[in-house]
């Protein structure tokens, strides 16, 4: 079966694409600084999969470690993209971070790819490359905005990098623009574990519902959304990650009809910051502690997808509700806390 690398595999979408991928047949190489990750994921990906991805340590802004990694492993057959920094508060204080962690791992792959014969990479944007778009849902089609953040313009320049390379080399390209990933694995091996302070919304919910956050701020309460807070479009992790191995073999079949295709990847629906807080009470029966605070640079008022594209090309649509994704996201979180 083919030889795929997994950069960012020990991240949060990162291992559960490990994980369909290895369900799937495929060998998986992980490449991973642990910069936000942790080295004992590999062991909760063997407990689901029976099988031990092989792990690389390697730091992708280095540019020789990657040159040598490619050198070794010169029968990859593909590259799912992952590794980058993602927090777009993060992002407004520490800019420089995110160029040249986002940007500079991503040229040093491709230029590895591109002396390949053929070359296929799927590339981990997001729905922070539409900025805050005018009408929704958001379609593929939906005009680029100018970035409200540094990490969606790193997205935005990324996605430019790649369509400028698949012009003058084989290497064949697919972008899966996605929106909000939350939820955990069914069976609570791996889930979203972040290093410090939770950037996201979910993690910080339910670590607040475990009593290790005294308190969730929401970040304002006058946006023009039927209940004054922030929109988005959450999606289970794990249909996140199937969609990537339909766009994976997609590319290995050479059923990709142009050299470079986008696609959305969202539920559909849009849900509301006090939406998600009134999901958690209800799946965990428990009240959350949470108070209104000042908006957050960046944030855009809303954005959620319209899937119809990856629905009828890739023949993919998300199968969990919001309140399936932050049960499964609460079962990982209190599995975590009881070790």
């Amino acid at each position: 079966m083919s030889k795929i690398v997994v950069t960012g595999g020990l991240g949060f979408i990162g291992s559960h694409t490990v994980v369909e991928l290895q369900n799937q047949g495929f060998e998986v190489v992980i490449i991973d600084n642990l910069s936000n990750s942790s080295i004992d994921v590999l062991e909760g990906i063997e407990r689901i999969t029976g099988k031990k991805p092989i792990y690389s340590g390697i730091d992708l802004r280095v540019k020789k470690e990657v040159q040598e990694f490619f050198k070794t492993n010169d029968d990859i057959d593909g590259v799912i993209h992952f590794a980058a920094s993602k927090a777009v508060g993060e992002s407004v204080k520490n800019p420089l971070l995110y160029y040249e962690n986002n940007l500079g791992a991503l040229v040093y792959i491709l230029q590895e790819l591109e002396k390949k014969e053929k070359a296929y990479f799927i590339f981990s944007s997001s729905c922070t490359v539409y900025g805050q778009a005018e009408v929704m849902p958001i379609a593929e089609t939906t005009p680029i905005q100018p970035a409200l953040s540094p990490y969606g313009n790193t997205k935005q320049i990324g996605e430019e990098i790649i369509a400028d390379v698949v012009k003058v080399s084989e290497l064949n390209a697919i972008l899966l623009r996605y929106f909000n990933p939350i939820g955990a694995h069914p069976s609570a091996e791996i889930g979203e574990l972040p290093i410090g302070v939770p950037q996201n919304l979910v993690p910080f919910i339910t670590q607040a519902g475990m009593g290790l956050r005294s308190e969730l701020s929401v970040y304002g309460n006058d946006y023009p959304t039927p209940d004054g807070t922030c929109i988005r479009d959450y999606i289970h992790v794990v249909d996140l990650a199937k969609a990537h191995v339909i766009a994976l073999k997609r590319l290995l079949d050479r059923e990709n009809a142009e050299p470079l295709e986008i696609f959305n990847l969202g539920t559909g629906k849009g849900s509301s910051v006090l939406e998600v807080i009134t999901s958690f009470e209800k799946v965990s029966g428990q009240k959350l502690p949470y108070k209104i605070v000042a908006r957050r640079e960046g944030d855009v008022t809303e954005a959620y997808a319209n899937t119809e594209k990856a629905n009828a090309v890739l023949g993919w649509k998300t199968l969990s509700t919001l309140d399936d994704a932050i049960a499964s996201a609460w079962k990982w979180e209190q599995k975590i806390r009881s070790k």
